[in-house]
């Protein structure tokens, strides 16, 4: 293995590592700024790219954060794809096991209530930035924002599947909205 290859792996080991234990409310929250650290800072792929991974990885089936999987497979191939998705899931795993036992722990403490309604919005906020940042560069047209506008309401606002949206995105893409 190349001095440049064993880099990357080590890049993307500490990159995913530190994200996977800022990952606080689940790997959403996080994305803002492993799309500012994968684009901007190392350079790895655009925007553009890497929100074609998250789409691709929200559409596959399994976790939510398979785009970390996709951007290690874009980086270093088959061993970026291992050790950036070992990096994410492994730390925060660990982390949550220990912190589930103490959690049981204090389950009667009265403290323990309080916590867990103030990290609500807190989780909702990040989760939403995350959004906003996918929406702002995915809607760079007018008509691209519509479609983006029209499935975050109806997300919102109907029961509808996620399938069917996306679904109805991938009509709109074969004839050419945007």
């Amino acid at each position: 293995m190349s001095a440049a290859a064993a880099g990357a792996l080590v890049a993307l080991a500490l990159l995913f590592a530190e994200l996977s234990l800022l990952a606080f409310g689940g790997g959403p929250v996080v994305l803002p700024e492993m799309q500012r650290r994968v684009v901007e800072v190392h350079g790895w792929m655009a925007a553009a790219q890497f929100n074609a991974l998250f789409g691709l990885a929200q559409a596959a089936p399994g976790p939510n954060m398979m785009v970390v999987t996709l951007v290690g497979w874009r980086v270093s191939g088959f061993w970026g794809a291992v050790v950036a998705t070992a990096a994410m899931f492994g730390p925060s795993s660990v982390v949550t096991g220990v912190a589930l036992g103490l959690w049981e722990r204090f389950r009667l403490a009265p403290w323990r209530r309080a916590v867990q309604a103030g990290l609500v919005p807190v989780t909702v906020g990040l989760v939403a930035a995350g959004a906003a940042l996918i929406a702002s560069t995915a809607a760079a047209t007018p008509a691209l924002a519509g479609v983006t506008a029209a499935v975050a309401v109806l997300s919102v606002t109907t029961r509808l599947h996620p399938l069917w949206l996306l679904g109805a995105g991938a009509v709109f893409g074969l004839l050419g909205v945007g």
